[in-house]
């Protein structure tokens, strides 16, 4: 069982937002501006989510996790 109950469209948000920075952080990424928009609407859409007004979204740690959650099984994939 996940410590944080995560909603599905904040996971999805959080992995979009990793793919994103992926294709920007490349050398000379194509469609820069907007991946650079793209990046900053998910950001905004995971800071203002309404799961971090919970009690369970209240801990620092929980943004963490969610980081943890949605990175790591891209990681090994990238591997």
């Amino acid at each position: 069982m996940d410590r944080f109950p995560f909603p599905d469209d904040l996971i999805r948000a959080q992995q979009q937002w990793h793919d994103t920075y992926r294709a920007f952080a490349v050398p000379r990424p194509r469609r820069a501006a907007e991946l650079r928009r793209r990046l900053l609407l998910l950001s905004v859409r995971i800071h203002w989510h309404p799961f971090w007004s919970t009690p369970d979204g209240w801990s620092p740690a929980a943004r963490v996790e969610l980081r943890r959650l949605t990175a790591g099984d891209r990681r090994a994939d990238a591997a």
